[in-house]
């Protein structure tokens, strides 16, 4: 069974930043990839980034540059820093991870204020 356990999320102001961890327990971590998420009320939940096992990463174009994506084995947690923070970045983030079965985390808030 694997876990998933997000934190860092918060309120900022619009230009700041916030880093995002995802602790996973119960699987192999360093063979798997695993992808940040977030979703708006009433929107469809949207892939933001995510990191392969051999660190390859990608991004949404929203994105791009301003969130950087990265992991670290030796505590299975994989990282989303976010720098230039828009009002539009607001919604719950969810860390995802497929071992088997599709395994997603609790979700953390972000808000960002203008």
């Amino acid at each position: 069974q694997v876990q998933l356990v997000e934190s860092g999320g918060g309120l900022v102001q619009a230009g700041g930043s916030l880093r995002l961890s995802c602790v996973a327990s119960g699987g192999t971590f360093r063979i798997t990839a695993i992808g940040w998420y977030r979703q708006d009320p009433g929107k469809q939940r949207e892939l933001v980034a995510a990191i392969s096992s051999g660190g390859s990463t990608n991004y949404a174009d929203s994105v791009k540059g301003r969130f950087t994506i990265s992991r670290d084995n030796a505590r299975n947690t994989v990282y989303l820093q976010m720098n230039s923070l828009k009002p539009e970045d607001t919604a719950v983030y969810y860390c995802y991870t497929y071992w088997g079965a599709d395994y997603w985390g609790q979700g953390t808030q972000v808000t960002v204020s203008s």
